[in-house]
């Protein structure tokens, strides 16, 4: 499906968060809200699995997965394509020591993968129609390393389609930095608003970004304007 599918805004007209900035909002969602991180990880996933069957129709995926929240929402888009009918192959960065709420979503899927639900669960991926790149959300701290830059350095044999969630894993959502290997995307579904170090990052490909249910008034609260209009639909392209 083209990419044109999707409501649009161009950079001018979106506002744009820092990593400290969505630190912020999650913790207001969070602590204020009560809007909880399983239920910020189900639209985040939800919204990612829409994008990848809607983009590029693929009858095979692999997901590569972190440890946190970013790779948490990697794990629901698996199990939402699964149930569309795309054979999903799962990677995580810590095989079998997924904690919290990641933990919980890895669990779901070794469900699904014991009922030939359409999930397998592999140390060793085998190429698939398209990637996943799950691996780092907002909260790099310098170079990818150990497993997870194994896995990145891995992505492009996999795939010539990759998709990240948030950021490429291994660019700093700040300012854009990539202090080690990273990942290169043909498309990025951001969470919220974009990150501002993404703006003007090559390694991004087309940017969208998902709806995760943050109320206007908490990007009011902390002076942020330009918040697309998701009524229009829960995923806006970012162009310009």
């Amino acid at each position: 499906m083209a990419a044109d599918h999707y409501p649009t805004s161009t950079r001018d007209q979106v506002g744009w968060l820092t990593e400290a900035d969505m630190i912020e909002v999650d913790r207001i969602m969070i602590d204020e809200l009560h809007i909880e991180l399983i239920q910020m990880m189900e639209n985040a996933g939800r919204n990612l699995a829409r994008l990848v069957i809607d983009r590029y129709q693929p009858s095979s995926a692999t997901v590569l997965a972190g440890s946190g929240g970013n790779g948490g929402g990697g794990l629901v888009a698996a199990r939402h394509m699964a149930n569309q009918g795309v054979d999903v192959q799962v990677t995580t960065s810590r095989p079998g020591t997924l904690s919290g709420i990641p933990g919980h979503q890895l669990d779901i899927l070794e469900r699904m993968a014991d009922a030939n639900a359409g999930v397998t669960i592999t140390d060793d991926p085998k190429p698939s129609d398209v990637v996943i790149d799950a691996l780092i959300g907002y909260s790099l701290k310098g170079a990818p390393r150990g497993r997870v830059a194994e896995l990145i350095e891995m992505t492009p044999a996999l795939s010539s389609t990759v998709v990240s969630l948030d950021t490429p894993s291994g660019v700093d959502v700040t300012d854009g930095s990539v202090p080690g290997v990273s990942v290169t995307a043909n498309a990025t579904l951001t969470l919220a608003l974009p990150k501002i170090g993404l703006r003007d990052v090559p390694n991004v490909g087309e940017l969208y970004v998902g709806d995760i249910s943050v109320p206007p008034a908490v990007y009011s609260r902390m002076g942020v304007i330009g918040i697309p209009d998701f009524a229009l639909g829960p995923i806006h392209r970012v162009t310009g």
